[in-house]
């Protein structure tokens, strides 16, 4: 399964529907879609660097306009937003994050963005905090622009030779991911909110 995962991707990057498609998963991704746009990015940029910065683009457009749509969600249809948050695994998660909305303010929306947390929670629980929506933009520009750029330059940097690497051990890199990943989400569950 993983195999024809990477091979659509590796086509998809080819085809002329590439950046729409980007588009759509960042766009997803920030309102209600589990999947971040990262894994799809990568390959993309491995596929076609000539592109890469013009990938980092889109998904950075696409990342900031579905956060939008996540704010209105939160703001608007306020049980709408408990059910997306609830649905995709984070029943109550807006309560700590308001806390240190209230703490914080633009900063979490700066540190959340970076990490490999879904950035729907934040979206969605800014708007239900009735937090700054000029705020929430310009931060979500700053922190999503920092992360796809940053992915992309590391992707163009390191990762033309570890193309045949990844295709030929695909498996194993997909657990470490997972398990990266796993660890990170225990990680921020188990430090303490002052």
């Amino acid at each position: 399964m993983l195999r024809r995962l990477y091979d659509w991707v590796m086509r998809l990057a080819a085809s002329r529907h590439a950046g729409l498609a980007l588009f759509a998963i960042a766009f997803a991704e920030s309102s209600f879609f589990p999947v971040p746009p990262d894994t799809m990015l990568a390959p993309m940029v491995l596929a076609r660097p000539e592109r890469a910065w013009r990938y980092a683009a889109i998904c950075t457009a696409g990342s900031i306009v579905g956060g939008m749509l996540g704010y209105a969600i939160g703001y608007s249809l306020g049980p709408v937003g408990h059910w997306i948050l609830a649905v995709t695994g984070h029943p109550g998660g807006e309560i700590a994050l308001r806390a240190q909305f209230a703490r914080y303010g633009v900063g979490v929306i700066l540190i959340q963005g970076l990490l490999p947390v879904p950035y729907k929670l934040v979206t969605i629980t800014t708007g239900l905090a009735h937090f700054s929506l000029w705020q929430f933009v310009a931060a979500s520009c700053v922190t999503r622009g920092a992360r796809f750029f940053g992915v992309t330059w590391l992707v163009k940097r390191f990762g033309p030779g570890l193309l045949p690497v990844i295709e030929k051990r695909m498996a194993l890199i997909a657990g470490v991911v997972v398990a990266i990943l796993i660890l990170a989400v225990v990680a921020l569950k188990f430090i303490p909110h002052h």
